[in-house]
């Protein structure tokens, strides 16, 4: 469940809405994710357009992404070419050869960069930055 300061936050913003739009319910389920995580019960309810910014970044607004772009290529790529496994999804574009990428299974959130940082989180020697979707995005907001 995302927490309340989340919630708050967004709603303040006017980026909660209540009413989930099924495409994009649809498309976490296309790429396997459990419609019921707090990464996903963001992405469902949390829109203020294709990205979210604040100071620590730009994110996708995954969703959006997921129906409106070729986000499945993307993720094609992260696979083949940076070998990152599959319960892992990028939140950001990967600018400046480096980005944050949620296991979409514990909620983890993992910053890596090419280098020492792609071969130690590969090498099961990385620990999360963030230990849930939570944390993440509070940081990441500020919040």
């Amino acid at each position: 469940m995302l927490s309340s300061k989340i919630v708050s936050f967004c709603q303040g913003k006017n980026w909660w809405f209540d009413d989930i739009e099924p495409t994009y319910r649809d498309a976490l389920l296309r790429i396997g994710v459990d419609v019921s995580s707090d990464f996903s019960q963001f992405y469902l309810h949390v829109e203020d357009g294709p990205t979210f910014t604040s100071r620590n970044g730009e994110i996708y607004q995954i969703c959006w992404f997921l129906n409106n772009s070729d986000y499945d290529g993307r993720l094609r790529v992260v696979r083949d070419v940076l070998k990152i496994p599959e319960p892992y999804i990028p939140l950001d574009s990967f600018s400046g050869e480096r980005g944050y990428f949620c296991n979409t299974e514990t909620g983890e959130v993992f910053d890596i960069g090419l280098g020492d940082s792609l071969r130690d989180f590969l090498g099961g020697n990385m620990k999360a930055r963030w230990n849930g979707f939570n944390e993440f995005i509070e940081w990441f907001f500020d919040i």
